[in-house]
């Protein structure tokens, strides 16, 4: 074949791509603004009902906030492999069909908040290496399985807030080495187990505030050696265990711990009173920590009772202890008192049998 017919057929067959490459730079959906010297793409609020097509292939952000999607189909952003950022906020979305997202391999903000999303697919984080944070926050999920998240190995910020998640399974976030903030706050768990922060040795901050916790397991907080923030208001812990908060071996971090149910006793008070001398752990609302129980105490500040509620206790333990030793005093000198009066009338028999 000449040469100038090899040449032709190597266009031809490189024209399509070609083509294709330079149409999705230049189309834009029709009700979308493009700017293309940002390579940026704005559908916000244009009453869409799923991902338009037609979007520029060379672009970096992506918003589709306040729409009306109910769905994101099974490979809805073919082409878009330079997007970086996908904002889908407000967009009523129920449903996220698997590998919807999977062309995204350089996707690094991920915002599916204020949606109806009762569950993730078990393929949600396939191919999302790149991603460093993702809010799920304002949605209506209710259990987080040991797979959904599983391939977010470079996630730093996880917004889970404001759900209606009620259990983790312990491998839940065990890919999620990298972490630094993870956000549960307004969500319904009644337990921190152990196992479930395992992977957590870089998590900074940790907001469990207004969930239903009363229990927080002793080797929970043992693996968070970087933590500065821990949010636990608004709970319903009655009480803390000193050694669990020994565990954190951080270089400083501040506990926020005030609207729990608490019971305000001796044993509470120690416990405070040992964290509060630990140099890196701070109690940041001590002051505001409001007694619950028992009713004596009820609406009292814990800092204002502090030792006192020690001393109480320790008066009650004297006065039970000086009763009980009362009453041994006094059942030893009646025993004495009996026996005496027996030797006396054995006595008695013995000196009228001799005068018989």
């Amino acid at each position: 074949m000449p040469v100038s017919g090899c040449t032709m057929l190597a266009v031809m067959l490189l024209l399509p791509p070609l083509l294709d490459a330079v149409l999705g730079l230049k189309l834009c959906p029709s009700r979308c603004l493009c700017d293309e010297p940002s390579d940026l793409v704005d559908c916000r609020s244009r009453g869409l009902v799923r991902v338009p097509p037609n979007v520029p292939h060379g672009i970096w952000l992506l918003d589709l906030s306040g729409n009306r999607l109910t769905e994101v189909h099974t490979r809805s952003f073919m082409g878009l492999w330079s997007l970086k950022i996908l904002l889908m906020s407000n967009s009523s979305i129920q449903t996220l069909q698997p590998q919807c997202l999977s062309s995204l391999q350089f996707l690094e903000r991920l915002d599916l908040s204020f949606n109806r999303l009762r569950w993730l697919p078990q393929d949600f984080s396939q191919r999302l290496s790149s991603l460093q944070e993702l809010q799920l926050d304002h949605n209506l999920l209710q259990h987080l399985d040991s797979t959904s998240l599983g391939d977010f190995e470079s996630l730093m910020k996880l917004d889970l807030s404001y759900n209606r998640i009620r259990a983790m399974d312990v491998g839940a976030f065990s890919r999620l080495s990298r972490l630094s903030l993870l956000n549960l706050t307004g969500n319904v768990l009644n337990v921190l187990k152990d196992g479930v922060l395992s992977r957590q040795q870089r998590l900074e901050v940790l907001l469990l505030g207004h969930n239903n916790i009363s229990l927080i397991e002793t080797q929970a907080l043992a693996p968070l050696r970087s933590l500065t923030l821990f949010g636990l208001k608004g709970n319903q812990l009655e009480h803390i265990r000193f050694k669990t908060f020994l565990k954190l071996q951080t270089t400083s971090t501040h506990l926020q711990m005030s609207f729990n149910p608490w019971t305000c006793d001796c044993e509470l008070q120690r416990v405070f009173s040992k964290i509060r001398h630990v140099r890196h752990l701070h109690v940041d609302d001590y002051k505001d920590i409001v007694c619950h129980a028992p009713l004596q105490q009820a609406g009292s500040l814990l800092a204002s009772l502090d030792s006192q509620l020690c001393i109480a206790e320790t008066a009650s333990v004297l006065v039970i202890t000086i009763t009980v030793m009362l009453a041994v005093i006094g059942t030893l000198i009646k025993a004495e008192h009996n026996r005496s009066k027996n030797k006396q009338t054995a006595s008695d028999t013995d000196s009228e049998r001799q005068e018989r």
